[in-house]
């Protein structure tokens, strides 16, 4: 019998193929859309998924200001930023921060679902957030990426 068929292959920075996705946030719900996108970031869609590696795609978010929220979200869900001194906390409410800064609720929701150490800080650095339908990565020619 050949053992080596039976051996588990692990990936690493060398043997790791990583591709360049774009995904179309418009008409699309956050919690679900951002779930999806930090699977593929994360790279847990591949079957050479290794947990300790970034072996996840580059992903390229448009049109990030069409994003939906269910229910009375837009009006109540909170955003808030803390500045370490007494009286820094700061809230934003969803419909103030997607007319400021769109990209934004996308970013915070991918982040919120990757690991909460150096790997999810660089693997946070492979996504991409347009507010429009425009993006300026063509020379990477992405790739469609359906959720």
């Amino acid at each position: 019998m050949d053992t080596l068929s039976y051996k588990t292959l692990s990936a690493n920075g060398k043997t790791v193929d990583k591709q360049w996705l774009v995904a179309d946030a418009e008409g699309k719900t956050l919690g679900r859309f951002c779930s999806e996108l930090a699977k593929v970031l994360r790279g847990k869609n591949k079957a050479n998924f290794t947990p300790h590696v970034d072996c996840g795609d580059n992903v390229i978010v448009i049109n990030a200001d069409k994003i939906v929220l269910t229910g009375k979200k837009m009006d109540t869900k909170e955003y808030q930023t803390f500045s370490g001194y007494p009286g820094g906390r700061k809230v934003t409410l969803a419909k103030d921060l997607i007319a400021r800064k769109p990209q934004d609720l996308i970013e915070r929701g991918v982040k919120g679902m990757l690991p909460k150490n150096r790997l999810g800080r660089k693997i946070f650095t492979n996504l991409y957030v347009y507010a429009g339908a425009e993006h300026p990565h063509e020379a990477q020619q992405p790739k469609t990426l359906e959720i």
